[in-house]
């Protein structure tokens, strides 16, 4: 027995070891069994096509409905300013008064110098006499309707015309959300209108007077102010602003859905986006050439919806066109440089 374990054991463990190691490199260098066969009698693994598939242009609705997160806020109050030059003389209500639209609010007192009366004395001597200013007084009203949030004026103050002497608050709400840069390129015609969902809140409402632009206060991305964490500055955004309806029961800081339509196509030319490198007026996609290689063709863009896009001109309908654009290949560059047909 020693003999065996010390010579028939090891050399049967290295015989064993070594058909292995040869299997491996078999298999390695021919490949499995099932696969293709090349023209010299070896087999390999079935090639996968990873290459674009074709589908064809069809005909859809395309409705260009872009919903954004926003939320409710209340109105900026109203500036009041002072119409002339003087002195404040009266003050007709105080600082948190409800007042109506051309409602008074404050009277401002000013002089204005008349000219001196010419005449002649008994002798015939031309003479002038002089006339005291004359006294005018122009009342400073209400611009909206709401309350008067501030009265930054006392009485006999001196004002300049165009100072600013109190705030209105007119207590009315609005929607606002933010938008990407792709969402505006959505809404380049944009509705006056938009369906409104407040978290929580009431049955979803149409919002009037839609606009979008940078908000107030920001008229560039430098006065946008400063991000209180890291202090960096804050571009300014461009923003969906619209007005809550009255009687609709919304508070100020509510999240809310803003959804706009902004136009619908039907049974109109589509493929996916996908498709088309491009999403607003003009585009590019890939065709199949006459010998199987992709051919790069402008089309005209209209209506999208993110998931397919309308075609205006450029494709017929049932023509094929590559699913995906195609990307630069990664193969190594030939001669000139350059890599696959794309790169």
């Amino acid at each position: 027995m020693s003999v065996v374990r010390t010579w028939v054991f090891p050399v049967l463990r290295l015989v064993i070891w070594a058909v292995i190691a040869v299997a491996l490199v078999v298999l390695a260098f021919r490949g499995g069994t099932g696969g293709s066969v090349d023209p010299a009698g070896a087999t390999g693994a079935p090639g996968v096509d990873l290459g674009s598939p074709e589908i064809p242009v069809a005909r859809g609705t395309v409705t260009n409905t872009v919903s954004v997160q926003g939320s409710v806020v209340a109105d900026t109050a109203v500036l009041v300013k002072a119409t002339a030059a003087g002195t404040v003389s009266r003050l007709h209500v105080a600082a948190g008064a409800t007042v109506a639209a051309g409602d008074k609010l404050l009277d401002v007192r000013y002089e204005e110098e008349r000219p001196p009366v010419v005449g002649k004395d008994a002798e015939g001597n031309p003479t002038s006499t002089p006339r005291d200013p004359l006294v005018k007084v122009v009342t400073v009203t209400a611009p909206v309707a709401g309350r008067l949030a501030t009265l930054d004026v006392l009485k006999d103050q001196v004002v300049a015309v165009g100072d600013k002497v109190g705030t209105v608050s007119a207590g009315t709400l609005s929607v606002t959300a933010p938008l990407t840069q792709a969402e505006q390129f959505r809404l380049l015609s944009p509705p006056s209108t938009a369906q409104v969902t407040v978290t929580g809140g009431p049955a979803p409402f149409t919002c009037t007077g839609l606009t979008l632009g940078v908000p107030e206060g920001q008229a560039d991305a430098g006065s946008a102010g400063t991000d209180p964490m890291t202090g960096a500055p804050i571009s300014a955004t461009t923003t969906a602003r619209c007005a809550v309806p009255a009687g609709t029961t919304v508070f100020s800081g509510m999240a809310a859905t803003v959804a706009i339509q902004a136009g619908e196509a039907t049974d109109v030319l589509v493929v996916p986006v996908t498709a088309v490198q491009g999403s607003v007026q003009t585009g590019r996609v890939w065709v199949p050439g006459a010998d199987g290689t992709p051919e790069e063709r402008p089309v005209t863009l209209g209506l999208t919806d993110g998931e397919q896009v309308e075609i205006t001109g450029g494709l017929t309908e049932g023509e094929p066109v590559l699913q995906f654009v195609p990307v630069p290949d990664d193969s190594a560059a030939g001669p000139a440089g350059m890599g696959g047909p794309y790169g």
